[in-house]
Order: C-alpha cells, then structure tokens, then sequence
C-alpha cells in the first residue's frame, strides 16, 4: 500500500491518464445501464405496476396482449386469487396542441389494475380517463378532452397517475366500456364481452389454473420478455456493457504492463535488496485496485451528474444496485488486467536486470 500509493503520488500525470481511462470507461458503463433500464421501463412501467403473478391470453395470440382477443365470460374458467380483466388498445391522442402515441386500458375500477392517482381524480363515467403523467411533460393537463385516431370518440382526463408505460406509450386508463367504445364504435354494444386478457394473482403460478384448453396462462416476466422488442433491445445494451468489461480489463493490462516494463530495472534493485516477488505484486495489485475505485467512483458522479440536466425524452433511469455491481465488476477486471503484469514482474531477474 505504502509503495503503491507513494509511486501514484510521484507521477501523478502518468496515473491521472489511466484513471482517466478507467473514468471513461466506467462513465460509458453507467450511462449504457441507465439508458437499458430506461428503455425497458419504456415497455414494462404499466406491467410491473400490476403486480400480478400471470397473465390469461388466447393461446392463438403467441402471448400477445394485441392479438388476444376472449370473452369475460372466461373469469369462470380461470381459478386464481385475484383475477382483473383488461381490454388494451393503442392510438394516436391529441388535445389540440400535442400529439402523442397512447395505450389505452380498459379496467373495472374496483379490480386490482386500478392505478393510484397522484393528481386529480378517479375516472367515474365513460369516456373518463386516468392518464399516465408522462403525458403532462407533453403539453397535456388535467381536463383536457383527447382525439383519438380512427374513432370519432373523445376522452377527457380527470386525473394523472405516475409515470406508467407499456410498450413505449404512455397508459390512458379508463371503464371498460370507454375501451369498447374506442375500439368498437357503434358495435360497442354487441362487443361488451370482449377483452383482450386476465390478469391475476396468486401465491405462485402454480396456483393458477384454466379449465379452456383455448387459454394460455403466462408467467408476467415471460409476457414482458414477449413484447416486441424488448429482448432484442435488453440483450443488445447489456452485450455492449458485457463487452466494455473485457475492454477495460485489456486496457488496464496494457497500461500496467507498459509500466512494468519502464521499472524492470527497479524492480530488478528491489529484488536484489531482498524485497520478494509478493511484496512487489501485492503492491501493483494495490496500485490497480487504487486507480480502478478512484476512476469508478469519478465516472459514477459524472453519470449521475449527467442525468441531471438529460431532456425527458432521454430514456435514461439509473438503477442505484445495478450501477454498484457494474462498478464493483470494473474493479475486479482491472485486478484482473493487472495480473499479467504480476507475472512479468515475478519473471524478473535481478542479476540481468540491473545489467550484471
């Protein structure tokens, strides 16, 4: 520690560079997880608030809430502890002045998919609506009535739940008559049964059964993982984040082994002077450890001093555990890195280092 930490503070200048590399590539780290859970929040918000255990949807949909299309009449079929119907339709909403894509929910207010407000009101008549406060960051407010695309209908929002999302469009939630309404028009009547699924809740999965073989019940984080895009989009920023690891673990090494071979001649005096090979390693796997926390820590505060002045419109949501363990895996890949310098420094003769 003593020799690793007074060796930092004599070239400051050749170690403040590879802090600084370390720096970058924690910063990049940070900002790529941030911007992967913001993305998946895009998809997942309004699912994860649900709480729910499955989710009951024709077996022809391929686990697609869109494509399945029951009948409420399915809850009988269905034994569950908790059982919700939901009936979900996407459009476009204006009030006049914004435009934004919406996923509209048709709920029973008195099921366990009902939101909680956090501004305004319940919805208690049809064509009322509890929108996700996503929206007010677009120009919408409460009361404003909301055209929507491909019907003739309009929606008037009587409160503002917390940022809720599926599928990368706010929530709009409202009776499932206002959902019947929307997506059937003057057919509203002769489709009031139809639903697109059952969400329920049990102890475990196993709990849930369905007498109709026409049923698929699936697990929430299997219908999540469904949605179009998710997995493609999750598995390609956590790829590049896996990739960075392997990254700074090669750039520690080359740095530190770049190093060691400028100090062979020393470390050839030191060993020469009795000083051993695990004095010598533990000392540069100090001095790594040193330079890795200093630049983690250094890259954590810039990211989170980034996302400060980031837009909205930036999908970034810093998950504070995911981001430790990212950083404590960068420490472990630069004392990974720094083990090949170990073994050149164990290597060393003194006799023919020193030119003797």
């Amino acid at each position: 520690m003593f020799l690793a930490w007074n060796e930092i503070k004599k070239n400051k200048l050749r170690f403040f560079l590879i802090i600084g590399v370390l720096m970058l590539v924690a910063y990049l780290v940070f900002f790529l997880s941030g911007l992967a859970t913001g993305l998946a929040n895009l998809n997942r918000e309004a699912v994860d608030k649900w709480n729910a255990t499955a989710i009951v949807l024709a077996e022809e949909s391929d686990k697609s809430l869109p494509q399945s299309f029951i009948s409420t009449e399915e809850l009988d079929n269905i034994d569950a502890q908790d059982k919700a119907i939901l009936g979900q339709i996407s459009a476009i909403a204006t009030n006049g002045d914004s435009k934004q894509n919406v996923s509209i929910f048709g709920i029973n207010k008195d099921e366990f998919l009902m939101p909680k407000v956090s501004e305004g009101e319940e919805f208690s008549d049809e064509n009322e609506v509890v929108a996700s406060d996503n929206l007010k960051e677009e120009g919408f407010e409460i009361g404003d009535e909301l055209e929507l695309s491909s019907t003739d209908e309009t929606l008037t929002i009587v409160g503002f739940t917390e940022s809720s999302r599926f599928n990368g469009a706010p929530v709009l939630y409202g009776e499932l008559a206002t959902f019947h309404k929307v997506k059937f028009g003057e057919a509203a009547e002769a489709n009031e049964d139809q639903i697109n699924g059952i969400v329920v809740s049990d102890d475990s999965l196993d709990a849930i059964n369905t007498s109709n073989d026409e049923l698929q019940i699936t697990e929430i984080e299997n219908f999540i993982e469904s949605l179009p895009g998710y997995t493609e989009q999750s598995l390609t920023l956590n790829f590049m984040i896996y990739f960075l690891f392997g990254i700074s673990s090669v750039i520690v090494a080359i740095f530190l082994y770049v190093l060691t071979v400028q100090k062979i001649s020393m470390f050839g005096v030191m060993k020469a002077q009795g000083i051993s090979n695990g004095y010598l390693s533990v000392s540069v796997i100090v001095q790594t450890f040193l330079l890795a926390f200093i630049g983690v820590v250094v890259g954590f505060g810039l990211t989170i001093l980034t996302g400060k002045f980031l837009p909205s419109a930036v999908p970034v949501a810093f998950d504070l555990t995911t981001m430790l363990i990212y950083g404590a895996v960068l420490v472990v890949v630069a004392i990974l890195g720094a083990v090949f310098s170990v073994f050149t420094i164990v290597k060393i003769d003194p006799l023919k280092a020193i030119g003797g």
